[in-house]
């Protein structure tokens, strides 16, 4: 293979459709836009949504409900889970995401009851789960809110 031979990746590259370059390249002088109107103006079209003066969708549906701006969620994580981890281990948040089991510790980690603990651990995590915290304890292991 030389320099002269080489050629990209078929369906790596595409060519740009040039507008406005002559009558000759399909697409000169209205550059696609047609004749006039709306459409053919600069910054002419419609906003996202509009249906012609017809009430839009969004207009027409019922509203329900609201979004709580100062609503925490949290990272999940149940009993079995922590199976992983070996006897008199520390499990916190940060331990939790290294190992995969939690993707993002959003506003915390709280750990649930599902499923059964057989390691002793001391966990440390935002919120706990009565079952699971009475889980934990029962174990030998100890829980730390953080």
């Amino acid at each position: 293979m030389k320099l002269h031979e080489l050629k990209p990746a078929e369906g790596s590259r595409k060519v740009r459709n040039r507008v406005g370059r002559g009558t000759s390249s399909g697409n000169g002088k209205t550059s696609g836009r047609g004749q006039k109107g709306q459409k053919a103006r600069s910054g002419g079209g419609v906003r996202p949504g509009f249906e012609g003066g017809q009430t839009p969708l969004f207009r027409r549906l019922p509203k329900r409900g609201f979004t709580n701006i100062n609503a925490k969620e949290y990272a999940l994580v149940n009993l079995d889970q922590l199976n992983v981890f070996e006897d008199g281990t520390e499990v916190t948040p940060a331990v939790l995401k290294e190992a995969g089991i939690v993707r993002a510790e959003k506003s915390g980690v709280k750990v649930l009851g599902n499923g059964e603990l057989t390691k002793k651990l001391t966990v440390k995590a935002a919120k706990f789960s009565k079952s699971a915290e009475a889980a934990i304890i029962a174990k030998g292991g100890s829980i730390e809110v953080i």
